[in-house]
């Protein structure tokens, strides 16, 4: 069970509703546990390493196939890595590689226990960075100093890595970037992928250089995030598409120019603003210094495989979580990135329209989405995040249903950047389940849900009204969304 808070949530409102409601986000969050992806994917077999492929692998991979390592080939095996809950990706692999493992090291996310025994371990900051992410790149660096061709690493990326992994370029510092994320994404609302090309342009690691790093060692590259989570309709986009437009995993060919990073820059109408450091590191940047391309990262030989496809993971999970209640459950949108409170009205109206004339969907029905909504902060300096904003705004729109419910969690377990204090409330909120009814409770305790959304604010109002979620912390595939129509 990953929901911490299910008898607070169901607790009040329309009971049956939340409780199938909080049932479906728990199936969802459960299956994309990396620690039993990773023991399923990875085997030590008559002294080899064995990383069976079916299910883990991109579509058209040319290396496609079973990957076997001879053990006596190597004198040391090291794992390496961040993403939020990427300890339970490596945990899995300190326990299948058992004493054939080295070592080596990872970096999680503030608030994370520390659960791995022979992998280091160096909690940072996320969404913003901060000097513990350099700390943890620089023990990373370490174990590259000696490395020849008779090592192997297992490097491991996660949702968050593109903040935990940041290893400040030239004479950028870590403040520059922290400056500059919180500019973008916090204070305009950038979505990450159009902040991801230039953190791949300013950083030691990103763009394939922690490859280059760990050369001649043989490399593997897994990944605790979903590889197909692009702007398409394609689950699993072709291999070589994914390299072409990769600016997410670090240890892989990375698109973007400098050039396409500056134009990105002035986009947002932040290049005043942006930290001189950055602004210069980006005009110099030279084709010599450039990501590494395609070419060059099919030349090292590394695979690369998937630990958290959502088509083989959450959403098959939450469909047949919604059949044992006996209710369909379709897909509304698999990747959606749009400001939240905006999603959150749509969402509900097209649930209204369902609940009010049975078109486009037939209640009972059970409408999914996916993706990464924005809030744009501005000055404001609530505590919330996109999901609570989604499902605060949803509860104003379907205020006096008695049918509809709508849930909303990143599946990481933490929706914001966090900071909430509040006696007996985790540091940072999941998401949120609203109902009909959660407008009118608001008024009865007097608690001004409109303010926590001017504010952002909303983690306190969602939490004191019994509709805050709490989640165990885990590896990320986005957020996911749940509109139930009875």
């Amino acid at each position: 069970m990953r929901i911490l808070n299910k008898e607070q949530l169901v607790s009040h409102g329309n009971e049956e509703g939340r409780g199938i409601v909080c049932e479906l986000l728990d199936a969802g969050l459960d299956a994309l546990d990396p620690y039993y992806r990773v023991k399923e994917l990875v085997k030590v077999i008559d002294n080899k390493l064995v990383l069976d492929d079916r299910g883990f692998e991109m579509r058209e991979d040319p290396h496609s196939g079973p990957a076997v390592y001879d053990l006596k080939d190597y004198d040391r095996i090291y794992v390496i890595g961040a993403g939020k809950g990427i300890q339970r990706a490596a945990l899995g692999m300190e326990e299948a590689l058992g004493e054939h493992l080295t070592g080596g090291h990872v970096i999680g996310k503030h608030g994370d226990g520390i659960i791995c025994k022979k992998i280091g371990v160096t909690l940072a900051g996320h969404p913003v960075p901060d000097e513990f992410c350099v700390e943890g790149c620089q023990k990373i660096e370490a174990l590259a100093k000696d490395i020849t061709e008779r090592d192997l690493v297992i490097t491991i990326s996660g949702s968050g890595c593109g903040s935990l992994m940041t290893y400040p370029a030239g004479d950028i510092t870590i403040d520059d970037i922290a400056a500059f994320t919180h500019l973008m994404q916090i204070k305009k609302g950038v979505p990450t992928s159009d902040l991801n090309p230039i953190r791949t342009h300013i950083d030691r690691f990103k763009g394939g250089r922690i490859s280059r790093m760990f050369l001649p060692a043989t490399l593997i590259h897994m990944t605790t995030a979903d590889p197909s989570k692009l702007n398409t309709p394609v689950l699993r986009v072709p291999y070589f598409e994914m390299l072409r437009t990769n600016t997410f995993f670090p240890p892989v060919c990375a698109a973007y120019t400098y050039g396409e990073c500056i134009e990105i820059i002035k986009k947002w109408d932040v290049w005043e603003e942006t930290p001189e450091s950055i602004k210069k590191h980006l005009m110099s940047g030279t084709p010599e210094t450039e990501n590494m391309s395609v070419e060059e990262f099919e030349s090292i030989g590394a695979r690369f495989f998937g630990l958290i496809f959502k088509d083989s993971t959450v959403y098959p999970a939450v469909k047949k979580k919604a059949a044992e209640f006996g209710i369909p459950c379709l897909m509304l949108s698999e990747y959606q990135e749009a400001e939240a409170k905006e999603a959150g009205n749509v969402d509900a109206a097209i649930a209204l329209t369902a609940e009010r004339l049975g078109e486009p969907f037939k209640p009972p029905i059970v409408l999914m989405s996916s993706g990464e909504n924005v809030v744009t902060v501005g000055a404001e300096s609530g505590v919330g995040g996109r999901n609570q904003e989604y499902c605060t705004q949803a509860a104003f729109r379907i205020a006096g249903s008695k049918r509809i419910v709508i849930g909303a969690v990143d599946t990481d377990g933490t929706d914001g950047p966090g900071g909430f204090d509040y006696e007996g409330a985790p540091e940072c909120l999941a998401g949120a389940i609203v109902d009909g009814y959660t407008v009118e409770e608001a008024k009865e305790m007097g608690i001004d849900l409109s303010a926590g959304l001017k504010t952002h604010g909303t983690s306190e109002s969602l939490w004191r009204l019994n509709s805050g979620v709490s989640a165990v912390h885990n590896v990320s595939a986005l957020d996911l969304r749940i509109t139930l129509i009875q």
